[in-house]
């Protein structure tokens, strides 16, 4: 006896909007693993389970959201809250992503900052270091392995590292120059980097989008400027122009160049916070990667890290501890101020865009651009933490040996980074104990 399928199952109807903000707060607790995990969650909570959107809005949603620059994973979010009760939902997800890490590493940051250099602290960052190269090693082997399917693709990777680690091109200039080559190549029909997907007839029926009302972007783009003047012009007016006018500028243009995620621009902010503004020291720099890596939320988030440091080191007339705070609550909000810009810029064009051939070949070009990128990254910190002056033999042996562990457990044990990074504490703290106890 045959069985008829069962009838395609239907969405819930929107939640309650107390519910709703519960679990995007917890998300935010719990949302470690980097922009592929937190994906993962939202995609097992929201599409399978509680079915608050469906799969092609889902999948449509995140091709958008790789389009534009920014943490991926909260632009996600930040869209589905949209999708479900506007505005103010946009900004809850969006905003309750963040929170909680924003939160946990501004804790770590004051305990770096007053504490780094005690010798407890000090080993758990010694252990923690090399197994954030192994990150960002990995990183580097699986993008590449999913995004350099072509002789295209590798020369962009290349000329992108050489740009940045030779010629030393600033960061936009890349990234702008592969968008260029990629979109280019599109529009003349060479697919070097990506292949169209046309969307099917059943689906853009189905999912076409409303024509917002005209003027929309640009009374958007009026408010957000806004958003962005008057709490920075007001820090200006209060405190002078160091270290803040240096803050905004540089995290508000870095939140507008960040493709690929947070490895492809942190080379750019570390170059201008540690040689141009000299707001904190390589060594603190990469302290402030490995505390990232241990918290919830997006990886972008170290650049709250680098603003506590630029209040912490540059107080003026402020306490280092309240002008770390300013600094801190100021880098957050400029970072993250035009990733809602761009979701309620463009979520009413979500279908428009994603299925562009001109913005699928600059994106595409852009992905293997930034694997150049974050390979540029990793041989910045790499030098920095396994081949630094002045260190004995035994302590860079020891650095190495975490480093090796640390990849092989990413790469071949497909190990949560989280657990890795406490894997590497543990190891630097075994060793300052160990070396004390000789």
């Amino acid at each position: 006896m045959t069985h008829a399928p069962a009838p395609p199952s239907q969405p819930s109807p929107i939640p309650p909007f107390g519910a709703f903000c519960l679990y995007w707060l917890r998300l935010g607790l719990t949302s470690f693993g980097g922009p592929a995990g937190q994906i993962a969650m939202m995609q097992s909570e929201l599409v399978d389970r509680r079915r608050w959107i469906d799969q092609t809005r889902f999948l449509h949603a995140l091709n958008f959201c790789m389009l534009l620059p920014g943490p991926e994973a909260q632009q996600l979010a930040t869209y589905i809250g949209w999708r479900q009760h506007g505005v103010r939902g946009g900004l809850v997800a969006g905003g309750l992503f963040v929170l909680p890490g924003a939160l946990v590493l501004l804790a770590l940051s004051w305990i770096a900052a007053a504490h780094g250099d005690t010798g407890l602290v000090g080993a758990l960052f010694d252990g923690i270091k090399p197994a954030v190269v192994a990150i960002i090693a990995a990183a580097v082997w699986r993008m590449g392995r999913r995004t350099l399917k072509g002789p295209a693709a590798v020369a962009m990777a290349a000329a992108a590292f050489l740009a940045l680690f030779t010629l030393h091109l600033p960061f936009p200039l890349v990234i702008g120059a592969a968008a260029v080559v990629g979109g280019v190549a599109a529009h003349t029909g060479r697919h070097w980097f990506a292949h169209p997907h046309p969307l099917s007839e059943g689906e853009a029926t189905t999912l076409e989008e409303p024509a917002p009302r005209p003027g929309r972007l640009l009374a958007l783009a009026g408010l957000f400027a806004l958003l962005w003047a008057a709490p920075v012009g007001a820090v200006l007016l209060a405190f002078g122009s160091d270290p803040w006018r240096g803050i905004a500028a540089l995290f508000t243009k870095a939140a507008f160049i960040t493709f690929g995620g947070a490895y492809a621009v942190l080379p750019y902010i570390a170059g201008q916070a540690v040689d141009t503004y000299g707001w904190l020291s390589p060594r603190e720099m990469v302290d402030g990667l490995a505390l990232a890596e241990t918290t919830p939320g997006p990886l972008i988030l170290v650049t709250q890290y680098v603003g506590f440091f630029a209040g912490w080191n540059h107080p003026g007339v402020l306490s280092p501890a309240l002008a770390g705070l300013l600094g801190a609550a100021l880098t957050t909000y400029v970072t993250f101020l035009p990733c809602f810009l761009f979701i309620f810029a463009g979520a009413p064009y979500v279908e428009r865009l994603i299925h562009n051939r001109l913005a699928a070949g600059a994106l595409a070009a852009i992905a293997a651009a930034v694997v150049g990128v974050i390979l540029n990254l990793g041989v910045y910190l790499g030098v920095a933490v396994l081949l630094p002056d002045g260190q004995t033999a035994g302590h860079l042996i020891w650095s190495w040996a975490i480093m090796l562990a640390a990849l092989y457990a990413l790469t071949r044990r497909n190990a949560a980074i989280h657990w890795v990074v406490a894997g590497g504490a543990a190891a630097g703290l075994f060793q300052a104990l160990a070396a004390s106890s000789l």
